[in-house]
């Protein structure tokens, strides 16, 4: 992706369409002739986002720029990815379930052709309003905006244009362990305790996720893999508990491996030696 002379960094868009034109009037809405394709977002897996730090998800695509311009001058027009849910026309004029790059860079191929890598831009603040409904968790659309100007800089036409490619958004999940008692005698019980909870984007809290099958596992110590023990279902309030009987040292962890709205999770270790 990064062979070939830089040719364009473009900035776009971190807030909500913060790029007026976007609502540019309607007689500019005509084909630009531009071609973006080999769009790939976030390597084709699901993003996942909590309740506070932003997420960058990886873009990478491919423009080809119609006859009479060129690569070489980047100024003279503009293209890239963005996702949304709903309607296109509602997306692009409100900026409402719209999410578009953060930044992206560009690297001239030939004359008409360049390559580009970036991110998208996904923050779940307030005030960006990125994602602030749990039904944002579902699978988003894929879009290019497109536009063309003149050697003075002026918009001369512009276009939205849908691609098949889908994108599915996440709400994150965490979990925690607790093994006990620590150092335990061979052939006694530990209990082994934790909780999932997963991000609210309304809330903007992590909230217990009942109903859950969890599996617990265990890593001998010397060992290098995790194996599956048993799966346990968390309560109404997301807890989770079970007893296992001791037999060797080593490390108990939870893993979760998310559904359609959800991200997948692991706890970290909680070591116990077993005398």
């Amino acid at each position: 992706m990064t062979t070939g002379r830089r040719t364009a960094t473009g900035v776009a868009l971190v807030g909500a369409l913060a790029l007026t034109l976007l609502n540019a009037p309607a007689a500019q809405a005509q084909d630009t002739g531009i071609k973006v394709t080999d769009i790939v977002i976030n390597k084709g897996k699901p993003i996942v986002v909590g309740t506070s730090k932003p997420v960058e998800p990886s873009i990478s695509f491919t423009i080809t720029l119609p006859s009479g311009y060129s690569t070489s001058d980047p100024s003279r027009y503009d293209a890239y990815p963005f996702i949304y849910r709903g309607t296109l026309k509602h997306a692009t004029d409100t900026g409402d379930n719209y999410i578009g790059p953060g930044g992206y860079t560009c690297y001239e191929q030939s004359d008409k052709k360049a390559e580009c890598e970036g991110s998208l831009y996904i923050d779940p603040h307030p005030s960006r309003e990125h994602v602030d409904s749990n039904s944002d968790a579902t699978t988003w659309k894929t879009a290019v905006a497109l536009r063309l100007f003149t050697a003075n800089h002026q918009l001369r036409a512009e276009e939205h244009e849908t691609r098949p490619l889908t994108v599915q958004l996440k709400r994150a999940a965490k979990v925690t362990v607790n093994a006990s008692p620590e150092p335990v005698v061979k052939g006694k019980k530990i209990t082994v305790t934790g909780k999932l909870t997963r991000a609210d984007w309304a809330t903007k809290k992590y909230g217990g996720y009942g109903g859950r099958s969890v599996s617990l596992q265990f890593r001998e110590t010397g060992t290098n893999a995790f194996v599956t023990v048993k799966k346990v279902t968390t309560s109404s309030t997301g807890a989770l508990k079970t007893t296992v009987t001791a037999s060797k040292d080593g490390t108990w962890r939870w893993a979760y491996g998310g559904n359609d709205t959800t991200g997948a999770t692991t706890s970290g270790g909680d070591h116990v030696d077993v005398r």
